[in-house]
């Protein structure tokens, strides 16, 4: 199992501050998959956002364990 949080505009998209899929292990790449298969109204803001794995950023070739806890970071606008 790997939690997922979302922050901002991702959560209110997708109805929900929290994920708990069902997780063997795979890439940040393919983990984007499934919440995007799961939450389809997140694509396009999932697409651009970071992803962090425990407490540092990944890169969609990275891996991402079964237990995870990850975070979906979304964009930040401002000045």
């Amino acid at each position: 199992m790997v939690v997922v949080n979302l922050f901002a505009g991702m959560a209110e998209s997708a109805g929900t501050r929290r994920l708990d899929l069902e997780w063997a292990g795979g890439s940040v790449a393919e983990l984007r998959r499934r919440i995007r298969d799961r939450i389809p109204a997140v694509a396009e803001l999932l697409a651009r956002s970071a992803v962090a794995v425990g407490n540092s950023y990944a890169a969609d070739a990275d891996h991402v364990p079964g237990d995870a806890d990850v975070a979906i970071i979304p964009p930040v606008s401002g000045g």
